[in-house]
């Protein structure tokens, strides 16, 4: 079963400092809890995001279990959106929609999880009882960052 998270965020800034700090990986560990241990594996010399890059993390989302996540950027609106689809990882599916929209405060954040777990129903009942928990945890964390920053 597919299930959807949604979150949306003021940020504070102008455009450039959005995108910049968003579309780079290298950021991504300073807004993922340090629980998690989130280490991002490819070497970017630029932060230049551009669609069909590809890049390999290691993390650990339940029980410390190290585990290897690859996503691919199958989209990008310069300045005002990309995408990050799961091509290896614990997610059956995962297609993350980042969007950027510049107000009169500064940028308006959103992030769209569209996500399936693995295995069925017994997927469907870790869900229930620790996965949407678990993302929700790292999105409430991600948005406490980000209000330091931004």
């Amino acid at each position: 079963m597919k299930h959807r998270l949604f979150r949306e965020q003021q940020l504070t800034c102008d455009i450039e400092t959005a995108w910049k700090f968003f579309s780079s990986a290298n950021n991504l560990s300073e807004i993922t809890p340090k629980d998690m241990g989130f280490i991002v594996l490819t070497k970017m010399e630029d932060d230049e995001i551009y669609k069909g890059m590809l890049i390999d993390y290691y993390i650990s989302p339940l029980f410390g279990i190290k585990m290897k996540w690859q996503t691919e950027i199958t989209h990008v609106d310069f300045k005002k959106s990309f995408i990050d689809f799961k091509k290896k990882g614990p997610y059956k599916l995962w297609n993350h929609h980042h969007e950027f929209i510049p107000n009169e405060e500064g940028v308006l954040m959103r992030d769209t999880i569209d996500y399936e777990l693995p295995m069925g129903f017994l997927g469907e009942i870790a869900h229930r009882l620790f996965v949407r928990k678990k993302l929700e945890y790292i999105f409430d964390y991600r948005f406490r960052v980000l209000s330091k920053l931004f």
